[in-house]
């Protein structure tokens, strides 16, 4: 049983499904992992933000991340006005959900040891961390390059009122060389999902079963390289001056 279709809503013409793609997890055929995905039950709620021109659908996790929860939402878009708009529905208090913050505050900087750590406006450590993150309703992500990522986070001020939470994996991205992230802590939306959810949630299954699928899909996207050129790498182009004869 998959989630209802209204909790996969797009807000421009960006995210319109074609014939040939699974009308779930919007990837092609040959990368669909989502008929075994039963969706997981969880107090906190789950916002995907995706920017309206993160084309990559192939390696793109944002509606593989949603189909794991029963209470997740993707929403396609540059801004909305308010944590309400963007949900569909009634925030008592925008500071009890949290947002992964994009700045340049790192774990590796900060006195802690901690894998999820709540920062201030300043980028520092919130006092009482565990109250922080134990009164943590909801999860918005941004989904996207880095830079479209960054657009989202500049174009909703309501942010702002959210908890500001940043990741410190044990390891880097299970991408690899499929897809390079641009730092050592960045991670793919179902990974920090995966991490954030099963944290706050104590319930390491969560992870498990995410990450799981996770490599489902990048299994089949190596194996996929064979039959479909489109997702063969790009050669590197040689810029260096040819020797004159």
């Amino acid at each position: 049983m998959f989630p209802r279709k209204q909790h996969f809503e797009a807000e421009t013409g960006a995210a319109a499904e074609t014939a040939v793609d699974c009308p779930r997890c919007h990837k092609p055929p040959p990368l669909c992992v989502c008929d075994d995905i039963e969706p997981i039950d969880c107090a906190i709620s789950l916002l995907i933000l995706q920017h309206p021109q993160e084309q990559d659908r192939a390696l793109g996790t944002a509606w593989l991340t949603a189909l794991h929860f029963r209470n997740a939402i993707v929403k396609i878009g540059l801004s909305w006005p308010s944590l309400s708009k963007a949900l569909g529905r009634p925030v008592a208090d925008p500071s009890r959900w949290a947002v992964l913050y994009l700045g340049s505050a790192r774990v590796a900087d900060l006195d802690t040891d901690r894998d999820i750590v709540a920062i201030n406006r300043k980028g520092e450590v919130e006092d009482h961390q565990r109250a922080v993150l134990d009164d943590i309703e909801g999860i918005v992500l941004l989904d996207g390059t880095w830079s479209q990522a960054k657009a989202l986070w500049w174009r909703n001020a309501w942010m702002l009122k959210c908890q500001r939470v940043i990741l410190n994996p044990a390891h880097p991205s299970r991408y690899g060389r499929l897809r390079r992230e641009p730092r050592r802590d960045g991670l793919s939306t179902i990974e920090a999902a995966a991490m954030l959810l099963a944290r706050l949630e104590r319930r390491p299954e969560i992870a498990a079963t995410l990450h799981a699928s996770f490599e489902r899909m990048l299994a089949k996207y190596r194996g996929a390289q064979t039959t479909m050129p489109e997702l063969k790498p790009k050669p590197k182009r040689d810029y260096r001056r040819r020797r004159r004869g």
